[in-house]
C-alpha cells in the first residue's frame, strides 16, 4: 500500500494512506522511509487509533513510538490533532504540503478541546488552549492528552497549549512557553522517549533551561490488557493521576 503510494504520487497524485497507527507508520516504517521520504514524495500517511485506542487487543494494536519513529525520518512532517477543529486544520494542512506527513489520529473521542473552528494552522505553532498563572509550570499537550491538560489547567489555575505539530515544533513558541512560566510539563499517550516530550527537552536544552516533567508512557509495555481508560490508568495518565503529579511538580498539596 506505501509502495503503491509512492508510485501514484510520482505521476502526479496525492495519495493518503490510511492504516492502524501500529501498521502505518510502525510495520511499514522501512517502505516509508525509502520509498516515500527518501525522495521527499506528497504522501499524507493517517495513523488511526494511536496510543492505548485499541487497547483490548493488546501491545501488536498498540502505538505509543509512532511519534519517534516518524520524527526521526528526514523529510517527514508530525501531526497529532486534539480535536475535530484541529483535525480539520490539519487534513487542511497536510493536502496542501508538498513534502510526506504522518498525521497521527488517536480516535478516543474525548471530547474539544475548542470552541469552534481554529485558523489555518501555521507550521510548529502552539495553539494557547487558556490562560493561567505566570508564577507556575505551563502544560503542553499533544493529541487527546490535550483534554486532560485542560481539566488540570483549570483546576489549578496554569496556562496550556496544544501543540497539534510535533514536528516542525516551532521553538519560539516553545521558549516564549518556558519563559513566561515556572517550568513545563508535557503530556502525551505515547512514550516519553522520542514524542512531544523529548522534543520539548531539546529545545530547552538549547534555547532556554527550564524544568520539565514530561507525562507519558514510560520505557514499558503494558503490563494488564484492558479498557481504554483502564491502561490510562496503568500509564499514570487518567486526570487524576495527572493532577496529582502536575501538583507535586508545582509544590501544591491536593486536598
Amino acid at each position: 500500500m506505501v509502495g503503491m503510494a509512492a508510485g501514484l504520487a510520482r505521476v502526479g497524485f496525492r495519495p493518503f494512506v490510511y492504516g492502524l497507527a501500529a501498521f502505518v507508520p510502525i510495520r511499514t516504517i522501512e517502505q516509508i522511509k525509502l520509498d516515500i521520504a527518501h525522495d521527499d514524495l506528497p504522501v499524507v500517511l493517517l495513523g488511526d487509533g494511536a496510543g492505548f485506542v485499541y487497547s483490548h487487543l493488546g501491545t501488536s494494536h498498540q502505538s505509543t513510538e509512532d511519534i519517534a519513529c516518524t520524527r526521526s525520518i528526514p523529510n517527514m512532517t508530525v501531526l497529532s490533532p486534539a480535536d475535530r477543529f484541529e483535525m480539520e486544520s490539519c487534513m487542511n494542512y497536510a493536502y496542501s504540503a508538498k513534502q510526506p506527513v504522518y498525521l497521527r489520529m488517536g480516535k478516543s473521542d474525548r471530547g474539544d478541546v475548542h470552541t469552534g473552528p481554529i485558523d489555518a494552522l501555521k507550521s510548529g505553532q502552539l495553539i494557547k488552549l487558556r490562560d493561567g498563572r505566570t508564577d507556575r509550570p505551563g502544560l503542553i499537550a499533544t493529541g487527546a492528552m490535550a483534554v486532560t491538560a485542560l481539566r488540570v489547567a483549570e483546576e489549578l489555575n496554569l496556562m496550556a497549549w496544544s501543540a497539534p505539530m510535533l514536528k516542525p515544533l516551532d521553538s519560539k513558541d516553545v521558549c516564549s512557553a518556558a519563559s513566561i512560566t515556572k517550568g513545563l510539563v508535557t503530556l502525551e499517550e505515547h512514550s516519553i522517549l522520542g514524542g512531544l516530550g523529548g522534543a520539548v527537552a531539546e529545545i530547552i536544552s538549547q534555547d532556554h533551561p527550564t524544568r520539565l516533567l514530561r507525562l507519558g508512557v514510560e520505557d514499558r509495555f503494558s503490563s494488564h490488557c484492558g479498557s481504554h481508560a483502564y491502561l490510562l490508568h496503568e500509564h499514570g495518565l487518567d486526570d487524576n493521576s495527572v493532577l496529582r503529579r502536575v501538583s507535586e511538580f508545582c509544590g501544591l498539596s491536593l486536598p
